[in-house]
């Protein structure tokens, strides 16, 4: 449970006081407060409190389970405050509406804690303004039930919720308290009640026509607005016969760069999907192409989501992610998707994996794996209504020779083309030997190995990994057990790999000081060769071998 996250929803729901979806139950709320006795006010929040408490909650499991659309839900009771509104306007159906309500009334009374006080019938009336104010708080609710979602309990996110609702409830008992007061006070109040209700009733109405407008409540005053665009799909490149609706974020852990996000709030921009984790050498051959895009289309109305989704277990670690991202200078949103839960709601399936989205929401565009990158340009212009200019990206698809040796796992869930003498003893330290002969595209371990489910474990000093590979380039997935930096001898062809050696190597020396992919080949063309990794302790862990051009 994050005491930092709960204190931020609290205040989130005090600033709500200035949200023009406020002003249409103030007079609820101060009419409310009028009738009854002192504690009635308190009633009235502690209603307002446990009735969003309780919406927010539901709507959580509801959406989640369902698939309804907030903007729906808030459309509705846009309309039923629009109804209200034309009720406290007309004396006619103000009548009516009195005359219908006056048995739950009378009922509210007979329950009230305290006779005249009226506890319990303001707890029922600040539960009904709850219920009808709630919905309309729209893309606000939507980042809240986003940080909800997140949290790791059920706990946790009914911590945030209740922050939020007393935080929004607060500033409302003071003005129901003050307005009781001044009320009281002042006859005035009571000898034109008729016009001050219309008054309260036109100012419903005008409420709501304005959050109709599409001028959003939470970002009322600031100056970044980007109106919806509406465009014509003709102009796609590859773009998808059917579009669909872009799936929900779910179950994400953490959110860098960026306060939690949702498929809603992002209507009315162009939004680019980019599935990735940090130690894949495909996803990182991606990220210049993605962090200029970043940079040259953000300030036109285009917003990329990198969805960090893990392949191993270290990459689940924030840290890490902040450092990779740091290191490839990505300052675009990256969401932690630890659980893998956005992946799933997307159907996703690769590692990259590029989901591009137009203004309504729709995904129109899909791109899985490396290239491609001026038809992704392309289309992102053509959603932002840029086609005075060409693309800058390259269509620069060929990344790999006919024969490349395919990506290598190492740990025994995956691996395969092991070649040692010994067979595979899972979890548990062993001596292995490496073989006469190499095969191509396979590998073989000399001396004490631990191989466990997605990693190999050297157990010894002068444990060596051997590869027969064909490549250009060689990356290894490498990290340490205990966290202390281990050094590897890196051998090609049986001799010190010289000029060769990959961008990660000083001397011939690979140091491993933290969980990444490392370079540890660069030719100058791609061709066969027999790699080896000789590590000088014990605890370097190795999880897949990877290549390039």
């Amino acid at each position: 449970m994050n005491p930092l996250e709960i204190g931020l929803s609290f205040i989130e729901g005090l600033a709500l006081i200035v949200s023009p979806c406020i002003l249409p139950v103030l007079p609820l709320v101060l009419g409310a407060s009028v009738d009854g006795g002192r504690k009635r006010p308190f009633g009235i929040i502690i209603g307002f409190v446990l009735a969003f408490s309780l919406f927010a909650i539901a709507a959580r499991h509801l959406v989640a389970a369902l698939g309804i659309d907030v903007e729906l839900i808030k459309h509705v009771s846009l309309v039923l405050l629009f109804a209200l509104g034309l009720v406290l306007v007309s004396s006619t159906l103000s009548a009516k509406f009195s005359s219908l309500t006056h048995g739950a009334a009378n009922f509210g009374t007979r329950v009230a804690i305290g006779g005249k006080d009226g506890l319990l019938s303001g707890i029922a009336i600040g539960a009904l303004i709850g219920f009808v104010w709630t919905p309309c708080a729209g893309p606000i609710l939507a980042s809240v039930l986003v940080q909800v979602i997140r949290q790791e309990s059920n706990l946790a996110g009914y911590f945030i919720i209740f922050a939020f609702a007393i935080g929004a409830g607060l500033p409302m008992l003071v003005i129901a308290l003050t307005g009781r007061k001044i009320m009281s006070k002042l006859g005035f109040f009571t000898k034109h009640a008729e016009n001050i209700r219309k008054v309260f009733g036109a100012l419903i109405i005008g409420s709501v026509i304005f959050i109709a407008s599409g001028v959003d409540a939470a970002g009322f005053f600031s100056s970044n607005k980007t109106a919806p665009v509406t465009l014509s799909q003709e102009g796609l490149q590859d773009g998808l016969a059917t579009p669909y609706a872009a799936p929900e974020f779910a179950g994400i852990q953490a959110w860098l760069n960026s306060n939690p996000l949702t498929m809603a709030s992002l209507r009315g921009k162009v939004v680019l999907i980019d599935f990735w984790t940090y130690s894949c050498i495909n996803c990182v051959r991606t990220l210049p192409h993605i962090t200029k895009w970043d940079a040259q289309y953000r300030d036109k109305g285009l917003v990329i989501i990198g969805v960090h989704a893990p392949e191993f277990e270290f990459e689940k670690n924030a840290e890490n992610v902040k450092a990779a991202a740091m290191q490839h200078h990505i300052h675009y949103p990256v969401a932690l998707d630890n659980k893998l839960d956005t992946w799933t709601n997307f159907q996703n399936r690769y590692w990259p994996a590029h989901y591009l989205i137009n203004q309504q929401g729709q995904v129109v565009y899909t791109h899985f794996g490396e290239g491609n990158y001026d038809v992704t340009e392309h289309n992102i212009r053509e959603l932002l209504g840029l086609r005075e200019a060409t693309v800058s990206s390259k269509n620069d698809n060929a990344i790999s020779n006919a024969n490349q040796t395919p990506e290598t796992y190492l740990g025994y869930s995956r691996a395969e083309n092991f070649s040692s003498e010994q067979p595979v003893k899972k979890d548990e330290e062993s001596h292995y030997t490496l073989p006469s002969t190499l095969p191509l595209h396979h590998w073989a371990l000399q001396g004490e190995w631990n191989i466990g489910s997605e990693n190999i474990t050297s157990a010894g000093n002068g444990a060596k990994l051997r590869l027969h590979f064909n490549a250009k380039k060689v990356f290894l997935v490498l990290g340490t057990k205990d966290g202390k930096p281990v050094h590897a001898k890196i051998l090609l062809n049986g001799t010190p790999i010289g000029e060769r050696a990959g961008s990660d190597l000083k001397k011939g020396i690979l140091t491993v000081d933290h969980h990444s992919l490392y370079e540890l080949v660069n030719q100058t063309e791609a061709k066969e060769g027999a790699l080896e990794i000789e590590a000088e302790a014990a605890n370097l862990e190795a999880y897949a071998f990877t290549f390039g051009n």
